[in-house]
Order: C-alpha cells, then sequence, then structure tokens
C-alpha cells in the first residue's frame, strides 16, 4: 500500500510538472529563429533544394517577376529565400525583408483582434451588429435591379446581421468592383462604397455607414459570399475598444508580436522597401500595374486615413509567419498570451459555415478567419486536417499547419497575371521535404 501511494504521489508530481511545463512553454514562446539545420527540426537539406530549381523556374518562365518565400517548422525558420525582380523596370533585386500589399491577409489579423475583444466579455458573436453600429438596424435584401437608371426594390432581411456572419462572411454584405455579382458593382459604385482602400481623404466610419444602408445580396446566415464583413469588423473594433483601428492593431498586436515592418501605412524609412504591383507584358516582360479603381502606391501617399480591416495591411513574409505562429502556439508568445488556446480553436479549426463554404463535399469549410483542409481536402493532397490558410488580392498566399507544426508564406505582387501555380507546387515541395 505504501508503494502504491508513493507511486500515485510521483505520478501527480510528473504529471502536474509536465502541464506546468506546456503551460510555461506555451506563455513564453519566443519569437521565430532561424532553425541550426534542417535536420534539427526533421527536414531534408537535399530535399529543399527542390524548392530552389521549382521557384526559380518559375521566375525564368516569366510566370513571375519575382517572390519572397518562408517555411517555418517548429517555431524556427527552414527556408526563407528571395528570388527575381522587386521591380522588373529598374531590375531592382527583391529581398527577404520586402514589404508587400497583403490585401485579404488583413482579414485574418482583424479577426483576430475580433476575438481578443470577444475575451474580454464585450459581446457576443451572435450579438447584431446593430447594437453597436446603428446604421444596420433591419436591413433590406435586393429583389430586383434594373441597370438603365440603377434602381433596385428590396425586400425586408428575415433577421440582423451578427458578427459571427460578418466574421464568415455570410452576412448577405457583397464586396463591389470585385463582387460577383453586377448589379452590387453597379449599387456599391453609385453609393461612392470604397471597396480596397483609398488615398482618398475617407475613414472607415464613413464608408460603412454608407455601405450600411445598401441592400443585402440574401438573407443573413443563408449562404456565403465573400464580402466587406471585416471592413465592418474593423470599425466595430474602433468602437468597441474606443481607439483607432490602426492604433489597435499597433499597440495590442503589432508592438507585442515586434512585427515591426506591418502597417496600414508605411514610414518614409521604410517605403523604398515597398515592392510594385506589376503585371505581364509583351514587350519589356513586367510593368508596374497602373491606377485603375485604387492606387497602387497606397501604402506611402495619399490621405492616409483609412484602415481597411478586410484589405488595408502591409507586411513581411517574417512578420506574417509570426503572427501565423502566435496561432500555432494557441495564442501565446513573446511571453504575452494574445488568445486562449480554446479561442484559437474557435477562430482556426471550428466549422462556422457548414456546407456554405465548400459544398457537401468541398476539399475545406470556413471557420471563423480562415479556410480549414478537411478530410476530402487531406485525401487530395492539400494538406494536413486542420490546416488554414487564405491570400491576398496581390498574390500573396499562407497557410498554417498545426499537426505538422509548419507555416508557409509566399509573398507576391501582381495583378492579371498567370503565376504558373506558385502556391501549390511551394506546399507541395514543403511537405516532400518532411524527413521525420
Amino acid at each position: 500500500m505504501k508503494n502504491f501511494l508513493l507511486l500515485l504521489v510521483a505520478s501527480l508530481i510528473i504529471v502536474n510538472s509536465e502541464a506546468q511545463t506546456i503551460l510555461t512553454s506555451s506563455v513564453t514562446a519566443k519569437s521565430l529563429s532561424v532553425a541550426s539545420s534542417p535536420e534539427a527540426v526533421g527536414i531534408s537539406s537535399e530535399r529543399l533544394k527542390r524548392i530552389d530549381i521549382a521557384l526559380n523556374d518559375l521566375i525564368k518562365q516569366d510566370k513571375l517577376p519575382g517572390m519572397v518565400a518562408l517555411f517555418v517548422k517548429n517555431g524556427q525558420i527552414v527556408y526563407h529565400k528571395a528570388f527575381g525582380y522587386a521591380d522588373f523596370q529598374t531590375k531592382k533585386l527583391m529581398k527577404t525583408d520586402d514589404i508587400f500589399r497583403i490585401a485579404s491577409m488583413s482579414k485574418a489579423i482583424t479577426s483576430t483582434a475580433v476575438m481578443m475583444l470577444y475575451e474580454e466579455g464585450k459581446f457576443s458573436l451572435d450579438d447584431p451588429i446593430s447594437k453597436f453600429i446603428p446604421e444596420f438596424k433591419n436591413p433590406r435584401v435586393l429583389k430586383s435591379f434594373r441597370f438603365s437608371d440603377t434602381t433596385y426594390t428590396t425586400e425586408p432581411a428575415k433577421s440582423e446581421i451578427t458578427i459571427r456572419q460578418l466574421l464568415t462572411h455570410t452576412s448577405g454584405l457583397g464586396y463591389g468592383v470585385i463582387d460577383g455579382d453586377d448589379n452590387f458593382k453597379a449599387i456599391y459604385k453609385k453609393a461612392g462604397i470604397t471597396d480596397l482602400y483609398t488615398t482618398q481623404n475617407v475613414k472607415i466610419g464613413e464608408n460603412i455607414k454608407k455601405l450600411a444602408k445598401l441592400p443585402l445580396h440574401f438573407h443573413p446566415g443563408e449562404k456565403y459570399s465573400y464580402s466587406e464583413g471585416l471592413d465592418v469588423l474593423g470599425y466595430f473594433i474602433e468602437i468597441i475598444s474606443g481607439m483607432p483601428f490602426d492604433e489597435f492593431l499597433r499597440t495590442r498586436l503589432f508592438e507585442p508580436l515586434a512585427m515591426n515592418d506591418t502597417y496600414f501605412y508605411l514610414p518614409d524609412a521604410k517605403k523604398d522597401r515597398l515592392v510594385y504591383v506589376q503585371k505581364p507584358d509583351s514587350i519589356q516582360k513586367w510593368v508596374r500595374y497602373p491606377v485603375t479603381f485604387y492606387d497602387p502606391n497606397y501604402p506611402i501617399s495619399g490621405a492616409k486615413t483609412f484602415f481597411s480591416g478586410g484589405a488595408g495591411l502591409s507586411s513581411t513574409a517574417k512578420d506574417y509567419a509570426t503572427f501565423l505562429q502566435m496561432l500555432l502556439n494557441g495564442g501565446a508568445m513573446n511571453g504575452k498570451r494574445f488568445l486562449s488556446r480554446t479561442t484559437v480553436d474557435l477562430l482556426t479549426a471550428t466549422n462556422q459555415t457548414g456546407e456554405l463554404f465548400g459544398g457537401p463535399k468541398g476539399d475545406a469549410y470556413f471557420s471563423l478567419g480562415f479556410s480549414v483542409v478537411n478530410q476530402y481536402g487531406n485525401a487530395k493532397g492539400l494538406g494536413s486536417i486542420g490546416r488554414f490558410s487564405w491570400g491576398g488580392y496581390f498574390n500573396t498566399n499562407y497557410w498554417a499547419d498545426p499537426k505538422e507544426k509548419m507555416i508557409m508564406v509566399l509573398m507576391k505582387q501582381t495583378q492579371a497575371a498567370p503565376d504558373g501555380g506558385s502556391e501549390a507546387i511551394f506546399t507541395r515541395l514543403i511537405y516532400q521535404s518532411i524527413d521525420d
């Protein structure tokens, strides 16, 4: 009996010690470091050479003017290289610390900020957004639209738009110029909605209040449609926190995570590191993208007053990998906790849209901020079940795989370009390099 009690006490001490170690390691998780060797984290150096060959081939074949590729395993950088040109016209070489407009990769950061305030008990995910932004009260759904004079009819929505629906693109809101429905392109244009970002003297509150008056694609919660929901939530964050959105992200996320190169607007000292948006050209191969419904010089010029939660940030590959590593750590990094492990699971892993996003046998479902690989996607070689990802309008990509403890960030800056399947190629070559 005495031996049994001693064994029991010893077991409890070991279990408690292990639990304490797990807790301590998660809370004190350090910033990204460079692996001493690929083999130290279970990656084959020999197989990594295939990445160099494949990505260089994309440059040689004029599929891309340039890119920065980063791969992290177990919180350590295994691969971080630059290829090609940041500006083909001047032959300015790409560098690993160059800054890219990450567009819709901003959405994951905004979603994380929403969940940080959620943890403070300031709202429920199923609260109507009209509780905080009254202009959204009594939403209406589009019934008919006439192009000849841009008039339309509507009907009352069956329910209010919730915060959860804004996070999951099931609110019924549209996306203006990039919307798949020409009716909404016309409606948003006439209303003067800013879809991406702007160099004009506009503030997000003004934009969102105009947006709130417009009809919805469908009744809230009934479908999935990519939208300006995260722009609404950027303004929502200002209301809940009492801080300008850019200041909230800077003080609550970027500075504590040491994401020192992530901004809505770049300081003058860093503007030369911004990669040009480029497009293919039959004569010069690649040229700078012109001003269209947005100004490509957005992060370094203009009024600098518009903080788009859905598309406004610029960042580096390493900064964005740092953000993703915090999520893989269960919400902690640099000795600070940003989210609890359970909230990170809610944000990155749960299926919030049922079959609305991918269909009954789609490759992925949608969480509160990400596309998440399911069993069907896993069977097709898209990564582990639970791998979460998204991308950006200017051809930037990322994913994080909790099972393999891996992160991929691939930064490019193109529009109207063929691309050559760079994300899929880089992804396959990362997984084939695993050697443990």
